[in-house]
This record gives structure tokens, C-alpha cells and sequence, in this order.
């Protein structure tokens, strides 16, 4: 997805694992109006089973096809799994869509259960921005006392700006914020180690789980994303790379399962009032309230 210099390793894990075919999830449907605006379920049959809300990855501009064959490997393992879509970069997302979309969906999908909400590299991003959604200033249309009960990101991007220095995925970040005249002013409200600098923790129990062997991800992102919250825990997967994470049946995806079922399982002992979502889809404005 860059045009960085990769090894011969990660470059076949990149090309095994994007190149599988994607799954129909047996139940879709929609939380708002605009077409991508959707989500695909994998419901399982047990009403006690762990819900898993999978933010997928792709640099805030590919669509969540790629992860499917892991949401149905999800399933097989005993979750309950929604994998929606959301308005992306260069097209009908990017600021302030993209996150308008995600709020919602961590709004109103669960529809008050306990659950997981999980993210894979951009995900991992939004994921966090998630969790942090309470540090935002009151008046921000994005706060909210409403938070994840857990968050578990996978490889994520923490850090916008070393995103933007380093230029991945061809300036990926800066097309997010929609370029460089707006990128300082919008990065505050959107970017998770920048939220956490001062407050030092979301609240949120928040795992955040990669491969030591990632070349797509700069692992100082991890690095300067921990040295900030100081509750975090941090998983590393010796000799597994960026991809593997998301691999049906790989050793990578095998830990994810783990650490999905750990968190569900502390998550459903908490359950704290303030925590959940509710089951009626949220404006994306609300009156007294204004987006930055």
C-alpha cells in the first residue's frame, strides 16, 4: 500500500494475505442514509457471545473487503462480528466525514451490549481516536462520556504527524485532513497520541497488540504512542509482521482471537453505566454542539 523499500518477507505477507477472497458475511445493514453508510454481521447463534465491533485498515481509503476473510475467521472462533464501511479519503470521506461516520457506528451498533472494538492499522487509528473521544473539548459534536468499553488495536497508527513525516502511503494522513493548510488545525481533534500528551490516559481499557517483524507501520509509532498512555499494554508477536495480524488461522490472528476474548470477558464484568452504546443512531450535529 506504500512505496517504501520492503523485505522479501513482508512483501509476500502483504500479497498472501490481501489477496484473499473476500467473504459474503450472512447479514448486512445500514446506520445511516449515505451508500457507504453499511456494515456486514457475522451474528452468532449464542446471545452470550463476544461482540466485536472490526474497524478496518487500508489508510483511511480502501474499502473493508480485505478484512472480511478475517471477520469470518472471527465468527468460526465463536464471535460476533460487525465489520461496517464508513466515507473514506479521496472520495465522500476524509475530515470531517470519516470520523462522523465512525462515532456513529460506535454509537449506535452495539445497541447497548458489552463489546470489543477493535482496529487494524488506520483502524487501529480510529480505534484509538475512539477511545479518546472524551478528551475532546464539550463542545466538539465527537464528545462524548459514552466510550468502548474495551479497545484492542492492531498494528494502528497512533501518531498523525510521524505518519505525515515519513510520508506514508504516499501522504495518506495529509489527505485525511485535507492537506497541508488544514493538517495543524484539524490534527488535535483527531489524533490519538496528540490527545493523549496531556491527560495520559483515555480511561478505556486499551491493548495495543503488533508484530516485531512490521515494516509497514514504523514500530516507533507504538514506541512514542505507549511512552504517552500510561495505562496501555502493550503486546509484541515475535517475528510476525504487519498482515499476519489479520491472516485466517495464522499464528498473528490466533493471539488477536486471544486478546479479543480476554478483553470481552473483563469488558462483561465491568459493564459500567456511563459505558455503551445506545441503540438509537446519533446526529452527526447536535444543537450547542460544533465540529472543529
Amino acid at each position: 500500500m506504500t512505496s517504501r523499500e520492503i523485505s522479501a518477507f513482508a512483501a509476500e505477507e502483504e500479497r498472501r494475505v490481501l489477496s484473499l477472497k473476500p467473504v459474503l458475511a450472512p447479514g448486512h445493514g445500514r446506520y445511516g442514509d449515505h451508500p457507504h453508510q453499511v456494515y456486514d454481521a457475522w451474528p452468532s447463534d449464542d446471545p452470550d457471545a463476544p461482540l466485536v465491533v472490526l474497524l478496518h485498515g487500508g489508510y483511511w481509503r480502501y474499502d473493508r473487503m480485505h478484512l472480511t476473510p478475517f471477520a469470518a475467521y472471527l465468527a468460526e472462533q465463536g464471535f460476533s462480528v460487525l465489520l461496517p464501511g464508513f466515507r473514506r479519503s479521496g472520495g465522500a470521506g476524509g475530515y470531517p466525514e470519516t470520523f462522523d461516520d465512525v462515532a456513529r457506528i460506535v454509537d449506535t451498533l452495539p445497541a447497548g451490549r458489552p463489546y470489543v472494538l477493535a482496529g487494524h492499522c488506520s483502524g487501529g487509528h480510529l480505534a484509538l481516536w475512539c477511545a479518546a473521544r472524551g478528551l475532546l473539548p464539550a463542545t466538539s459534536a465527537w464528545h462524548t462520556t459514552r466510550l468502548p468499553p474495551a479497545v484492542l488495536a492492531l498494528a494502528p497508527l497512533t501518531d498523525l504527524q510521524a505518519t505525515r513525516r515519513d510520508r506514508l502511503s504516499d501522504d495518506a494522513a495529509l489527505q485525511l485532513l485535507g492537506g497541508p493548510d488544514r493538517f495543524a488545525q484539524r490534527l488535535a481533534h483527531v489524533d490519538p497520541l496528540t490527545l493523549l500528551e496531556r491527560a495520559g490516559t483515555t480511561g478505556v481499557r486499551t491493548v495495543l497488540l503488533h508484530g516485531a517483524a512490521d515494516e509497514e507501520v514504523p514500530l516507533t509509532q507504538f514506541a512514542d504512542y505507549a511512552a504517552v498512555h500510561h495505562d496501555l499494554e502493550t503486546v509484541v508477536l515475535p517475528g510476525t509482521g504487519h498482515y499476519t495480524l489479520i491472516e485466517p488461522g495464522a499464528p498473528g490472528a490466533r493471539a488477536v482471537a486471544d486478546q479479543l476474548r480476554r478483553l470481552y470477558d473483563e469488558a462483561s464484568k465491568r459493564r459500567p453505566v456511563a459505558t455503551g452504546a445506545t441503540a438509537t443512531a446519533r446526529p452527526e450535529t447536535e444543537e450547542g454542539t460544533s465540529r472543529p
